[in-house]
């Protein structure tokens, strides 16, 4: 009997990284591989990276560095680098980590399983990045679905064609392109028949689903079909971008009965120079107006974003239209940081940088607005009953278990028994700064 070749896999950055992470998994298990926790076991590191922020570039630089003795201990030990960092370094990686043996584009993990087996049969160090769409097969979902847990995502779409001055995203991961609706729902009836509960559908823009080749409906119908053909109990997506949010859109939030009412619609900024200057493609009263939109529509729903601060050539005046939207808006979360160059975006030419003291100084100003804002909408839920999918035990202790409201807000409740994977109706007491504290109503689910 051969002896078991292990695999271990370290993933940076967003969740399309884990749902590539997964796949690995389930392509290198096709190959023979098991996955392990214990990286002194593995026979193949697999690094799956993030570039977005200049903040994941440098953890990915320190992990690597870190994991070089193991190859020292074990020279037959096959370390991979993917994701947004390989297909933007491509071979400057290799010629600056010494012990790295494969490094793989955004576009090309179809091609792991048969370059592991080069690289193996004759020792030597390949980069390996294309232009071409990575292939979608099928059949690599059905890896992903044992074991999954309450809740799973499924890629709907990759690459991105908006062209934000600031981000690499485009030049990483490529022009947009969509799967066919058809490999979408059976991914999907796989998760349900294996007990998942939730499904998040992710996408660098997922509301230009369709727009682009590889698929032949609108993202909106999309849901729709989503909801007819499956009997999921929950559904979100992630991310959406306000220029694509129609009407149509909105109105799935109160026509389909498994889509949680909550919306993240990255904003970015509050002045519309800055705005223009970013390429976003709406100003910020159009942005409120699709706000004010969506409310109306689904009185209910919870929104996010993301909000960036000291974009070159930002002024204070223009930093304080951003803190004014945002009092008017009252996210109910928000994803903030601080701008930072990054190669092959235009706005890494751009001339006016923000000093780092300022940016550091908008930032905290920003997020204390955005804590008293998020405290309030939790101290609001207080004396409420939600409904909460239960994710599982908490780690505050035993008898403990953590859930999502369908606004996406995180409950922490005591119960005798395991109700993982459970809807269950609880009573919230209790509001703190990023969870809520609630009692489980046995029968009232």
């Amino acid at each position: 009997m051969p002896k078991p070749r292990f695999l271990y896999i370290q993933t940076f950055g967003c969740q399309m990284n884990e749902y590539d992470s997964a796949r690995v998994e389930h392509l290198l298990a096709v190959a023979g591989y098991r996955l392990t926790s214990e990286i002194k076991q593995a026979d193949v590191i697999f690094v799956n990276t993030c570039a977005v922020r200049e903040k994941a570039e440098q953890k990915v630089f320190s992990y690597l560095g870190r994991i070089r003795r193991l190859k020292i201990s074990h020279p037959q030990l096959k370390i991979v680098i993917a994701g947004c960092m390989a297909q933007q370094l491509g071979k400057a990686l290799l010629d600056r980590f010494g012990h790295l043996d494969l490094v793989l584009g955004t576009r090309s993990l179809a091609a792991l399983p048969r370059l592991l087996q080069e690289i193996q049969t004759k020792p030597r160090r390949i980069v390996h990045l294309t232009d071409e769409p990575d292939s979608y097969d099928p059949s690599d979902g059905e890896g992903r679905i044992a074991n999954r847990g309450v809740s799973a995502p499924v890629t709907i779409m990759q690459g991105c064609d908006n062209y934000c001055s600031y981000c690499i995203v485009p030049y990483v991961r490529g022009a947009e392109r969509s799967r066919a609706s058809s490999e979408i729902l059976h991914e999907i009836r796989r998760h349900v028949e294996a007990g998942v509960c939730e499904i998040l559908l992710l996408g660098q823009n997922v509301n230009s689903y369709g727009k682009k080749a590889g698929a032949e409906i609108s993202f909106p119908a999309l849901l729709h079909r989503i909801q007819a053909v499956t009997n999921l109990k929950r559904l979100r997506f992630t991310t959406s971008h306000p220029k694509d949010a129609t009407e149509e859109l909105m109105r799935c939030f109160v026509d389909l009965e498994c889509l949680c009412e909550n919306l993240h619609l990255p904003l970015q900024a509050g002045s519309d120079r800055i705005l223009a200057l970013m390429n976003r493609g709406y100003t910020a009263s159009q942005y409120l107006a699709k706000i004010e939109q969506l409310r109306h529509i689904c009185p209910g729903i919870s929104l996010s974003a993301d909000v960036m601060v000291g974009f070159p050539g930002e002024t204070e005046s223009e930093f304080q239209d951003t803190m004014r939207l945002l009092e008017r808006i009252q996210f109910d979360s928000l994803f903030s940081f601080r701008y930072c160059d990054r190669p092959f975006a235009k706005a890494a030419q751009f001339p006016d940088k923000v000093a780092e003291e300022d940016k550091a100084r908008r930032l905290a100003e920003l997020q204390a607005l955005q804590a008293e804002i998020t405290l309030r909408k939790n101290q609001a839920e207080v004396g409420q009953v939600r409904e909460i999918l239960v994710e599982g035990p908490s780690k505050s202790g035993d008898d403990q278990y953590t859930g999502r409201t369908r606004q996406n807000r995180i409950v922490n409740f005591e119960s005798p028994v395991d109700l993982t994977g459970r809807l269950i109706s609880v009573r919230i007491h209790q509001a703190f700064s990023h969870s809520l504290r609630g009692e489980w109503i046995e029968g009232g689910d």
